[in-house]
């Protein structure tokens, strides 16, 4: 309690504090003071003004509102700046300001062109903290929008990472502090920000799985036979702790509240989705509330259409657009738009006949069966691709444990496989039996007999002959035969994409 006063106190000396700013800036004007002393100035208005709520809107367009001040204060900055720091921090602040007060296009067209995206790695960590903050606080103007696709790609590096509160810098995460020692720890206590900066985590949170689930839950419908393309792993993950629940009563938390309507949508239950999505009183804390809320509800009508629709498709031959109408609460023009955009996609398998005013489903949905027997396909191919490059590149075809495949005719290793180009291969086998100096010389072929030692304890095998067809050489690259005659009668065959054969030992 004592803490928070003293907080208060402290935060009841911001008004003086900018006051002292303005006359800094003022005396600095008639003194006519440097472009960077005036920049550092300007950046400090800057600070104590972009993450203020201008609550009048009559005002928000006027000379002396907020977004004029931050317009003017900005692009002097832009103009005359001539160090990357301050202009960073004040591009960052301006598109901070837009997104409070919903102004998406705005923020969103700052951030792509000052291309702050690609150089903030190299940033201080103050200003990735701005950074974080700023993307943060764009990802809900486009949340508050409707623009859920926008909104979940702008919050999902966020929220992914699971450190939302050190990112952010409103707060240590106890489960870390192992990791870092007093000292550390004395050093990132200072940088964060103070209490009535904050980002509300919780909000964040529920809007980040709100956006997953209304992205998800069709995907899953779309691709219910392939559940390896995931759009959002946290909001799978929140599924999974739910489904491991011995006992499921009424939601209480914010996160069962999002894993009972995400059930409630799967089953194209609009209503139900609706109602206990929003029944949290956490969106009382979101700007523009009722209006956020019916836009919910009118995109769960959508996607709850969309899920119905893969799912249930297969079912019908035909089906009138007055019968989804009824059952979504949704306008026959909406209905019409979205199912042509489906179509369009190419995410549903059918066409309109204008005469009768019906959807007329056409079966091409495969069968579980054919999917498994295509994601089969996929990874057969897959594995091919990498052993043809692996080939291609020399690479030894050695197992895990270091030795040669089972399918092999010897059990060895290779090693040091040295190609240069027309000089000729040099191989080195080791293992099970040891070779040493086998030289190859021309063209990666065979000559003649050559005459070899064998190192091991193969007594009395002394010779190694390499016969070729007409003693014309064996080219690796086009096929030959490979004769190798020993201490043993038997003969193996093995086939590699290089199409030779070889009659091992």
């Amino acid at each position: 309690r004592v803490a928070i006063t003293a907080g208060v106190d402290r935060l009841s000396d911001e008004a003086k504090l900018c006051g002292l700013i303005l006359r800094v800036k003022a005396e600095l004007s008639h003194r006519k003071a440097t472009h960077e002393e005036m920049c550092r100035t300007y950046l400090r208005e800057i600070e104590h003004l972009y993450y203020k709520v201008d609550y009048d809107g009559g005002k928000d367009e006027g000379p002396d509102s907020s977004r004029a001040k931050m317009d003017a204060l900005c692009k002097y900055i832009y103009r005359y700046d001539s160090t990357d720091r301050i202009r960073t921090r004040a591009m960052l602040c301006h598109i901070y300001h837009h997104a409070l007060h919903n102004r998406w296009s705005e923020g969103r067209d700052l951030m792509l062109m000052s291309h702050l995206q690609q150089s903030i790695s190299h940033a201080d960590i103050p200003t990735k903290i701005l950074h974080n903050r700023t993307m943060v606080q764009l990802g809900l103007c486009a949340f508050r929008k409707g623009l859920i696709q926008h909104a979940h790609t702008t919050l999902n590096e966020i929220q992914s990472s699971q450190k939302s509160k050190e990112l952010l810098a409103q707060g240590l995460s106890t489960q870390r502090m192992s990791e870092r020692n007093l000292e550390q720890e004395k050093i990132e206590k200072q940088r964060q920000i103070p209490f009535h900066m904050h980002i509300n985590l919780e909000l964040l949170e529920y809007s980040y799985l709100t956006c997953a689930m209304l992205l998800e839950v069709p995907h899953m419908a779309a691709h219910q036979f392939d559940q390896r393309k995931k759009l959002s792993r946290t909001f799978h993950y929140q599924l999974r702790n739910a489904e491991k629940s011995p006992l499921i009563g009424p939601p209480d938390s914010m996160r069962e509240h999002l894993v009972a309507a995400a059930k409630a949508m799967m089953k194209a239950d609009w209503k139900t989705c609706a109602d206990t999505l929003l029944a949290h009183k956490i969106w009382n804390l979101m700007p523009h509330a009722e209006e956020v809320k019916a836009m919910l509800r009118q995109k769960i009508k959508e996607e709850s259409l969309r899920t119905y629709m893969f799912t249930y498709s297969a079912c019908y031959d035909s089906i009138s657009p007055l019968v989804l109408s009824q059952m979504f609460s949704l306008t026959n023009a909406q209905i019409h738009a979205l199912i042509s955009k489906m179509i369009l996609n190419d995410e549903l398998k059918a066409s309109w006949d204008k005469p009768t005013d019906l959807l007329m489903l056409h079966r091409a949905e495969s069968s579980k069966l054919q999917s498994l027997t295509k994601q089969t396909a996929d990874k057969l191919t897959y594995v091919m691709d990498n052993t043809e490059k692996m080939l291609q590149q020399g690479t030894p075809f050695t197992s895990k444990g270091g030795s040669a495949p089972s399918g092999l005719p010897w059990n060895s290793t290779w090693s040091n496989i040295n190609k240069s180009g027309g000089q000729g291969n040099s191989y080195n086998r080791t293992g099970g039996n040891n070779y040493s100096g086998n030289n190859y010389s021309g063209n990666n072929s065979y000559s003649g007999n050559r005459n070899n030692n064998y190192q091991g304890n193969r007594g009395g095998y002394q010779k190694r002959n390499y016969d070729s067809a007409n003693n014309a050489g064996y080219n690796r690259r086009t096929g030959g035969n490979y004769n190798n005659s020993g201490y043993n009668n038997y003969n193996r065959k093995q086939n590699y994409s290089q199409n030779y054969s070889q009659n091992a030992y």
